[in-house]
């Protein structure tokens, strides 16, 4: 049995038909017309489309050497489970992520040891001034928390990172729109034509970071980006001497999706970069390969700070190198609402300008 081909409409999805008439193929639904040409050019694109293939070596971090890990030891906080390595003379402390007390559990072992490290370069008092900061300008927070703020932990931690390095091939196809309007004594007119885009190229990634510990949220470590690779010394545990360092508990194997999100994310948005000219565009399907994928283990350095105020905990996070502060704070509703109806009454104010203007 003969096989019916179907081609279908790039603007509107619909099965398009060969109108003799105009001698080229015709959308019978939104009356988009499409010459043979252009039309076999898409559709061996179509054709040359494939899945996503983001693979990856995943050799990350190393055996510890020996004597290495024997100053070491593992601080568990029982309210929310995380493991904390410090040395054998921290005293009493308090868990960085929830500010509950944290008890010793005895000596580290297993575990991969970290390929690099970047040491802390800001020091606590940078930390506080980083907090003082943060809280200025803020025009609805609630006032009293600036007034009775207290900072009940400061604490520096090196929170576990995969590091994944890949080349990655780009394969990405969009609808775009360009939209004409023009009008005469009687009508308002508006054309809008169609246009099927498409990009293709590679793009080297290095060192893109995927946080190595679930007690710490994804975006709140991504905010306190970037950190500086060239900083990046190889793994000593000296330079864990008087800090705490997080243990890792999401596998770099775990991380993989992370890592395919992120540049797959910024393959895409770089690409896109590249399509102007046009009233709107939409991306209808991408494809990304990875080739030369493998990933490292590294410590980065991160001023965790915790704060109470009216029964909830607040914490904060800065980044040990650059001093990036990020961190979420309490609203003042009395003030948000104030705020909110003072920009009503200013766009109605604008509103009604330009309306009695136009008329």
């Amino acid at each position: 049995m003969a096989k019916l081909l179907e081609y279908k409409c790039p603007s509107c999805g619909g099965a398009l038909k060969f109108d003799s008439s105009v001698q080229k193929m015709k959308c019978p639904y939104c009356g988009t017309e499409f010459e043979m040409e252009a039309l076999k050019n898409y559709d061996d694109i179509l054709n040359q489309e494939q899945p996503d293939d983001m693979k990856w070596e995943t050799q990350a971090g190393s055996e510890w050497k020996t004597g290495e890990t024997d100053n070491m030891i593992i601080y568990t906080c029982k309210s929310c489970g995380g493991e904390i390595v410090g040395d054998q003379n921290l005293g009493a402390t308090s868990c960085p992520f929830c500010g509950n007390p944290v008890v010793m559990m005895g000596q580290f072992s297993g575990d991969l040891r970290p390929d690099y490290v970047i040491p802390f370069k800001l020091d606590k008092q940078a930390a506080k001034d980083g907090l003082v900061k943060h809280l200025k300008g803020k025009r609805l927070l609630p006032k009293q928390f600036k007034s009775q703020n207290r900072i009940n932990e400061i604490k520096g931690v090196y929170v576990p990172f995969w590091l994944f390095d890949a080349d990655a091939t780009g394969k990405v196809r969009y609808k775009a729109t360009r939209v004409r309007a023009w009008s005469d004594e009687d009508y308002n007119y508006t054309e809008t034509s169609y246009f099927s885009v498409y990009r293709e190229g590679e793009i080297g990634f290095e060192k893109i970071p995927v946080d190595g510990s679930s007690k710490i949220a994804d975006d709140l470590m991504e905010s306190i980006e970037p950190f500086y690779f060239e900083d990046a010394v190889d793994f000593q545990t000296a330079y864990l001497a008087g800090y705490l360092a997080d243990r890792y508990d999401v596998t770099v194997n775990q991380s993989i999706e992370r890592a395919n999100e992120r540049i797959k994310h910024s393959t895409e948005e770089n690409f896109a970069a590249t399509v102007q000219g046009y009233s709107s565009v939409i991306t209808e399907s991408s494809s990304i390969q990875l080739s030369n994928g493998n990933a490292k283990y590294a410590l980065y350095p991160v001023w965790m700070l915790s704060t109470t105020w009216n029964g909830k905990n607040y914490t904060f996070a800065m980044n040990g190198q650059t001093g990036k502060f990020v961190g979420d704070l309490p609203l003042d509703k009395g003030a948000y609402w104030r705020w909110f109806f003072s920009l009503s009454v200013i766009f109605s104010i604008i509103f009604y300008a330009i309306f009695w203007i136009a008329f």
